[in-house]
């Protein structure tokens, strides 16, 4: 068995944009922090850029900072990879599923340029209220 030692770096950089009680959107660029060796996007990039976009629609708009008391944590995230792309500015729109007061589902759909989607991330969120 061989050991390997390697450091990876990579940069996501993404804009959160609107955000209302019944969606939340974003963009990303795609650039050469967040793609694989074939030249797309990681999967894990698309994983959490549909996750915070996500975590943005349960917090509603509110700013995120540090010790927070209710931060709505995912528990659970179930990804669809369905297509991907090498170029361009992918938008991520997040709505709901079941919102609830403590427990909130949520589904979030990454498209291409083109409006092809490229994942379907559903999330389980709960807020310590």
């Amino acid at each position: 068995m061989t050991e390997v030692s390697r450091q990876l770096d990579g940069k996501i950089n993404f804009t959160i944009g609107t955000v209302t009680e019944d969606e939340a959107l974003g963009e990303m660029p795609v650039q050469a922090g967040i793609q694989n060796p074939f030249g797309t996007i990681h999967a894990g990039a698309l994983v959490w850029f549909a996750d915070v976009i996500a975590t943005n629609l349960v917090l509603g708009g509110k700013p995120v900072t540090e010790g927070m008391d209710s931060f709505p944590v995912a528990v659970t995230l179930n990804a669809q990879l369905l297509a991907n792309c090498r170029e361009g500015l992918v938008t991520a729109r997040a709505t709901w599923v079941k919102r609830g007061r403590r427990v909130s589902t949520v589904r979030t759909l990454v498209s291409s340029p083109d409006g092809k989607v490229l994942m379907d991330l559903t999330s389980t969120h709960i807020s310590a209220r």
